[in-house]
């Protein structure tokens, strides 16, 4: 089994040698087992609040290269031409801390009927969808929420 303890960001000097494709909920993970399209089991072992991004490369103690791939998966796409409307569905999915994907013309989530009834009542289009999902990283350093106490 292949183990990675390093990643690093996708250039055009690295030439992988296999591709993982994993969904958000796996990429999310410090720690996980999967399979590369070569069908070799791979583990990676991670700073935690990483998650693994599009066309990162994990490097293995070998010295191999792989690369991430965000898998298709069940996502809600809200689309618009209006920035105001997408703005208002992002503040209010935000609110809930709900991961989301944040693109010129679209806003992206895993899908959530709940969610999709809330931002249809803003007065949005929500259609259901199989598409890779890349979620913003967050403003903190790692993805998460960091408190400082004096």
């Amino acid at each position: 089994m292949l183990e990675a303890h390093e990643k690093l960001q996708s250039s055009a000097e690295l030439e992988p040698s296999d591709e993982i494709v994993v969904n958000y909920d796996f990429r999310k993970k410090s720690r996980h087992k999967a399979s590369t399209e070569k069908g070799v089991e791979i583990a990676w072992f991670l700073e935690r609040g990483h998650v693994l991004r599009q066309g990162e490369v994990l490097k293995c103690s070998n010295g191999q290269l792989v690369r991430v791939v965000a898998a298709d998966e069940s996502v809600s796409e809200v689309t618009s031409d209006d920035a105001l409307l997408l703005t208002r569905a992002a503040y209010h999915l935000g609110n809930r801390h709900v991961p989301l994907e944040v693109a010129a013309g679209y806003l992206r989530y895993q899908h959530d009927h709940v969610l999709d009834d809330m931002v249809r009542g803003l007065g949005l289009t929500v259609t259901s969808a199989n598409k890779p999902f890349n979620p913003e990283s967050g403003a903190y350093h790692g993805g998460g929420h960091h408190h400082h106490h004096e």
